[in-house]
């Protein structure tokens, strides 16, 4: 299964599963997809009376968010964010991107709209960089590093977004409780280490996993948060196991799925003119915001901490960079649906707005970066597949 966890091949499967939501939810088939995606479960899963839908956004998506989480513990702590000076150009440029989209919106989408703005603040890790790995092989490691480092960033900061914003109540002894079973998790994961193989602990791991996604849906906060905090205090064996294994699901079942149920909205039969600002708000803060946010914050943080030139991201690799920073697709998707929960029609105009915009900019980023990948010399394959060795061998190092 190595195949599923090629970036680009991860990035075709979401496209894919997308597109292939919003034919079906446009064809005769698109009232039952609609009615399934509505359906409940005859009986309630421990208090929990979940639709289809959100079976998918609720629960198969934790386990993407769990991923996320480990990637950004590894990232934090061993990778390209692992230092103040490693962490400082890229957090700038990510709260410029994040910061300029929000702005964009909600000066575009109106009173009614208002509480969209997190939606074009996302960045994709999946899409953006499939799309890097498919047009822009000849360009400089430290420009997948950036793009990473953003992706990782915008998550965290959607993350926060998500618990934040998206809270109308708050159960706390069901919160309390979830926090203890955190650290559980944390100590069985310390066990790990030692008794490595030790099916008990496995087992011991998943059930207190359960238990926790369980109590945090119970508490009101999204039951995507569940993830994120298992994720990050789970111990580097465990966590990278976990990852190896969950990983191809992931890639392959969770996010296509999530891709394909989120973006099947039937098309409104309506000029283009007709459309909410909520829509327009998100195709144009997509790509544009994150191209002037993230290029002029680059610019401004790479001057402002003196980095030397030869380790700086040049404008013009920048610029690419920020056009694929405008892919928000799957963590915007999740807030278009949180933000817009209580009125349908702003859920279907915000899912077009955000797949028009984060088309928009893979298209731009992509044709881009074609043109800017040419002007650099071609990677030899072996020193290409060696520096990939030596990032596995790093991951795993210490494990």
């Amino acid at each position: 299964m190595t195949w599923i966890r090629n970036p680009q091949v991860s990035a075709m499967l979401l496209l894919g599963a997308a597109i292939l939501g919003l034919v079906v939810a446009n064809t005769g088939l698109g009232p039952g997809l609609d009615a399934a995606k509505h359906a409940h479960l005859p009986f309630t899963v421990f208090g929990l009376d979940l639709s289809a839908a959100h079976w998918v956004t609720d629960g198969l998506l934790v386990i993407f968010f769990f991923v996320v989480a480990i990637e950004l513990r590894y990232e934090f702590t061993q990778g390209d964010l692992s230092s103040v000076s490693k962490a400082a150009v890229p957090t700038i440029a990510a709260l410029g991107g994040v910061a300029v989209p929000a702005i964009l919106y909600f000066n575009l989408a109106g009173a009614d709209g208002a509480q969209g703005w997190p939606i074009p603040t996302a960045t994709d890790i999946a899409f953006a960089l499939g799309v890097l790995a498919l047009v822009g092989k000849r360009l400089p490691s430290n420009v997948r590093a950036l793009l990473l480092a953003l992706a990782v960033i915008d998550d965290l900061i959607g993350i926060l977004f998500i618990a934040v914003f998206f809270t109308e109540s708050v159960s706390l002894l069901h919160l309390g409780l979830a926090a203890l079973g955190v650290v559980a998790f944390w100590l069985l994961g310390r066990a790990y280490r030692a008794r490595r193989g030790d099916w008990t602990l496995r087992i011991l791991l998943l059930v207190v996993a359960l238990v926790t996604w369980w109590l945090v849906a119970m508490s009101g906060i999204h039951a995507t948060i569940a993830g994120v905090a298992l994720g990050l205090v789970l111990s580097p064996a465990p966590a990278e196991s976990a990852r190896e294994k969950l990983e191809p699901f992931s890639n392959g079942i969770v996010l296509p799925l999530f891709a394909f149920t989120s973006a099947s909205v039937i098309i409104p039969q309506v000029p283009l003119s007709q459309l909410s600002p909520v829509f327009w708000a998100i195709v144009i803060a997509l790509p544009v915001g994150k191209l002037v946010g993230i290029t002029v914050a680059g610019l401004i943080g790479q001057a402002a901490l003196r980095v030397p030139k030869l380790e700086r991201v040049r404008f013009s690799e920048l610029i690419g960079v920020s056009l694929l920073g405008g892919i928000g697709f799957t963590v915007s998707l999740l807030m278009n649906e949180l933000a817009h929960r209580t009125t349908e029609e702003l859920i279907v105009e915000g899912t077009l707005g955000v797949l028009a915009g984060s088309l928009i900019s893979a298209v731009l980023g992509a044709v881009y970066l074609v043109v800017l990948n040419r002007r650099y010399p071609p990677v030899d394959p072996a020193t290409a597949a060696q520096r990939d060795a030596e990032e596995q061998l790093h991951r795993t190092d210490g494990v």
